[in-house]
């Protein structure tokens, strides 16, 4: 019965990190979309953006790049469970 609860134990924690990994992927999209919306705002250009919208560009894009890592990290580590 040990077997069994390791293979659970390890479903379980696959399952975690799967969800982890679809909310990563969603956080990175929702920024990026931010990010898009924002330049929109100005021509798609950032040198149009004004200092403070600047700003809010660069913490969205420093955010949206935290979120790639984890993403990429999470998906790395689904892969070596696989």
């Amino acid at each position: 019965m040990i077997t069994g609860a390791i293979v659970t134990d390890n479903t379980q924690n696959l399952a975690e990190k799967a969800q982890q990994y679809r909310q990563s992927v969603l956080d990175y999209e929702a920024l990026d979309e931010q990010i898009d919306q924002l330049l929109q705002s100005r021509g798609g250009h950032s040198d149009q953006l004004t200092d403070e919208e600047y700003t809010h560009y660069r913490e969205l894009a420093d955010l949206r790049d935290l979120a790639y890592n984890r993403m990429k990290t999470l998906e790395r580590s689904l892969l070596d469970e696989a």
